[in-house]
């Protein structure tokens, strides 16, 4: 009798969890996610930083011509991010026998958005100013306030992983000759470490 008192609150308790959070994110979003930033950022690496010590202090020199091709490389990595994560969480979804576009989904786009698009605008016009260091630590700082931000609609993960992209923005702020490879490790290894966590404990 105990041991089934047990298991219904157990069941109760996860149905509550499914109603109230958005519990299908794949783990391999995050790794998929990770691999591309990191293409996208030595890309831009050689963009940006040609000819340049790579361990030294290094300054970004912008025309109009490489700003053209740093904003392809950027657009194009976010899509193709993108188009990898809503392709893992839709398996990952029905694999899991749950709706894809719920209210719970709903929530957590709206509270991942309005950090990032405020982000996203307040960076777009730093760098047409030609304030080209700050773009890369502002990045990390806005993406974490944005996970932070829409973590209590999904898993728990997701509230650590931002609050480290928050500090790691931070720390490259004081350090901006390096801010490509802060971001490098923020949208790139980081993603990759924690999508595997993700994918290890959640996997069905």
């Amino acid at each position: 009798m105990k041991e089934k008192y047990i298991e219904d609150l157990k069941e109760i308790k996860d149905i509550m969890n499914r109603s109230s959070r958005f519990i299908s994110l794949s783990g391999l979003s995050g790794v998929s996610a990770g691999i591309i930033a990191l293409f996208g950022a030595y890309m831009a690496y050689q963009t940006v930083y040609t000819n340049q010590d790579y361990l030294g202090y290094r300054s970004a020199i912008l025309t109009s011509e490489s700003l053209t091709q740093l904003l392809l490389i950027a657009v194009g990595t976010l899509v193709l991010a993108v188009t990898t994560g809503i392709y893992f969480t839709t398996r990952e979804t029905k694999k899991r026998n749950q709706k894809i576009w719920d209210i719970q989904t709903k929530r957590l786009l709206i509270n991942l958005a309005i950090p990032l698009i405020t982000g996203g605008i307040l960076c777009l016009m730093l760098l047409f100013k030609g304030y080209v260091g700050i773009v890369a630590p502002l990045t990390l700082v806005f993406y974490g306030l944005a996970l932070v931000n829409a973590s209590k609609y999904t898993l728990n993960e997701i509230r650590s992983l931002g609050l480290i992209q928050i500090v790691l923005g931070l720390i490259a702020t004081h350090f901006i000759g390096f801010g490509l490879i802060f971001w490098a490790v923020g949208f790139g290894v980081l993603h990759i470490v924690y999508g595997s966590i993700m994918h290890w404990r959640y996997k069905s």
